[in-house]
């Protein structure tokens, strides 16, 4: 057994010495003291020994395990400090270089924008509520007078989860909720993400941000919501703006109108944002209608009042002159450090 001994000493040596990093260093000491090494193999084969000779043979594999295990502590120490040492070199910092800059956070242009808006309304006396983006058939359409069979359901694509649950495609459907729960005088915003299922493109995508104002008390009248709109751009635009009010159709407001702004691009010219018009579409608005205010349990013949939803992104449009909605979706910092000192 001693030769064997021997033999096996030598071959350690040979690769402990081929062993330069401690990733080597650990093949050889599983090698030579795991569970299948040679010296576990030299501690079975000692039962087919002579008995008087074990003692010595188990002392002579003793001393090689003991001398292989002292020799890889030694090495991993070396090979240790010496990639330590190589990583430090590497790693190390050069102090005479300018440092990096630290850029510091800022508000995307999206919530800086409904910010001000908000700001602006509640100083006009407009309490903020938020309603669920997850919203119920109810809430979202039938209480706003969106009739199970309504055509105007087809005026909004929506993203259904189930049969009576979606993915809410205006912020109106918080106006039901609100009614349910205060009774008038009601003054509230409600701003938030909405959700159509349409095409993304230039003008138009699956998601965007609206604020809706709703307004119900006695003797409200039409011109009371053409006077609030003119004071809010006028405050929004920091400037006297134009608008027209177009008649069109929304199931919730009786009647219904389309807030136009003259282009503050080409004053009216005609430009490319408002595609030669001279006039941009900024909101829907128009009175409450008396069903909206039943399905609310406020009786429509000692109260009116009035709504509009705005969208967020139409107003960065028409202040920047930004020309493609995607933008403000797709994270590009050379596009969205423009406003990081607005």
């Amino acid at each position: 057994m001693q030769p064997t001994i021997e033999t096996l000493r030598q071959e350690f040596k040979t690769e402990l010495s081929l062993a330069k990093s401690t990733a080597n260093l650990e093949v050889v000491k599983v090698k030579y003291l795991g569970k299948k090494s040679p010296i576990q193999n030299l501690m079975r084969a000692l039962k087919d020994v002579p008995q008087e000779q074990r003692p010595e043979c188990g002392k002579w594999i003793n001393d090689l395990k003991e001398e292989i295990s002292a020799s890889i502590e030694t090495s991993q120490q070396q090979l240790i400090a010496s990639e330590e040492t190589l990583q430090l070199q590497n790693e190390k910092i050069d102090i005479t270089l300018p440092g990096r800059r630290r850029f510091s956070g800022r508000k995307h242009i999206i919530t800086q924008t409904m910010d001000e808006m908000i700001d602006i309304l509640m100083g006009m006396g407009f309490s903020v509520q938020y309603g669920p983006d997850i919203e119920s058939d109810y809430y979202n359409f039938e209480a706003l007078n969106f009739a199970p069979d309504h055509p105007a359901r087809d005026m909004q694509d929506t993203f259904y989860i189930t049969s009576n649950m979606l993915l809410r495609t205006h912020t109106s459907n918080i106006q039901a909720r609100v009614m349910e729960s205060q009774k008038p005088p009601i003054r509230i915003i409600a701003p938030g993400k909405v959700y159509r299922n349409e095409t993304i493109t230039a003008r138009s995508h699956v998601f965007f941000h609206q604020i809706e104002l709703f307004y119900v008390d006695k003797d409200v009248a039409f011109s009371d919501l053409m006077a609030t709109m003119h004071e809010f751009l006028k405050k929004l635009f920091k400037k006297e703006v134009e608008t027209r009010y177009r008649p069109s159709y929304f199931p919730f407001v009786e009647p219904g109108m389309e807030v136009d702004l003259r282009c503050l691009s080409c004053e009216g010219s005609g430009c490319q944002l408002c595609k030669h018009t001279g006039w941009l579409e900024i909101a829907g608005a128009g009175m409450i209608h008396p069903e909206v205010l039943k399905n609310g349990d406020i009786d429509p013949e000692v109260y009116s009042g009035f709504a509009w939803g705005m969208g967020v992104e139409r107003v960065i449009l028409l202040r920047r002159g930004v020309n493609d909605i995607r933008q403000f979706t797709e994270n590009d910092m050379r596009f969205l450090e423009q406003f990081s000192g607005v």
